[in-house]
């Protein structure tokens, strides 16, 4: 496997993505496109590189606008920069450049399957197929009982410290030093009205299930066994899709980074099906 940190540049600004080719030697199955959620990165998916490339694909992951070492806009004149459908929009910029005139398999985690759902429903031709990873059907009702609106007063009163402190103060301790160090700096880096704008945007986003549903596009609904966002509702998205739900046994929230081998193995069998 090689993998190559690097930036590309799109309308808004540069930023920040990873390629992972596999070995020479190992059959070529085509590309996979990742996008991150809420306050995450390109880092996010970098555990599954290894197993991604072994079973044949090239990987790529991005920082999306205003994340962590992409570009993006600050201050509260720049919440309007970062909407589902400017993101979305970001993403077919990102495909011309990566992936030109080549079909792919898109992922989107969290937030990011908000964000891919957008950019499927603008071009569903664009795909091989789609799997929607830890991503809620509507972002109005997330089922944590925290209120995404209420984010950008919090930001803007106190930085993104007082979100970190909010979101991982209670058990920060649970994470190694070098990982929580990580995560911290990360949270800092992103841009302020990155976070506020998502918050708003994501509040606003209805149910669209039922037109992703009238793309004909191949779904897979995936998720942790433990996710924040309960499983109930992911099964119902599933269900209304008429698609498989996998749950991934022993993984909360990002089994892109807890469970990368038992997460790209029901990814693999899924993309073989599919394309």
């Amino acid at each position: 496997m090689t993998v190559n940190l690097s930036r590309l540049t799109i309308s808004r600004g540069e930023l920040s993505f990873f390629e992972a080719t596999p070995e020479v030697g190992v059959e070529a199955k085509g590309t996979v496109v990742m996008v991150p959620g809420f306050t995450g990165s390109r880092e996010d998916f970098l555990p599954m590189a290894p197993f991604v490339t072994a079973a044949g694909y090239r990987l790529i992951a991005y920082s999306q606008l205003g994340q962590y070492d992409s570009d993006g806009p600050d201050g509260p004149d720049a919440v309007g920069e970062y909407t589902i459908a400017k993101f979305a929009l970001d993403l077919a910029e990102v495909l011309d450049q990566v992936a030109p005139g080549e079909k792919v398999h898109l992922l989107g985690h969290s937030f990011g399957g908000l964000v891919t759902r957008a950019a499927v429903l603008n071009d569903p031709k664009r795909f091989l197929d789609y799997v929607i990873l830890d991503s809620p059907p509507n972002g109005r009702d997330i089922g944590t009982g925290f209120d995404m609106a209420q984010i950008p007063e919090l930001l803007w009163a106190g930085g993104n410290e007082t979100l970190w402190k909010a979101m991982f103060g209670a058990f920060e301790e649970i994470f190694p030093a070098p990982v929580k160090e990580f995560l911290y700096n990360r949270m800092m880096a992103t841009r302020t009205a990155n976070i506020a704008g998502i918050a708003l945007t994501m509040s606003a986003e209805p149910d669209r299930v039922e037109e992703l549903a009238a793309t004909g596009l191949p779904i897979l609904v995936a998720a942790g066994e433990n996710d924040i966002i309960p499983l109930d509702m992911q099964a119902d998205a599933a269900s209304r899709l008429g698609v498989r739900f996998e749950v991934i046994a022993g993984a909360a929230h990002t089994p892109n980074e807890e469970k990368p081998e038992e997460l790209t193995q029901v990814l693999v069998d899924f993309w073989g099906g599919a394309a």
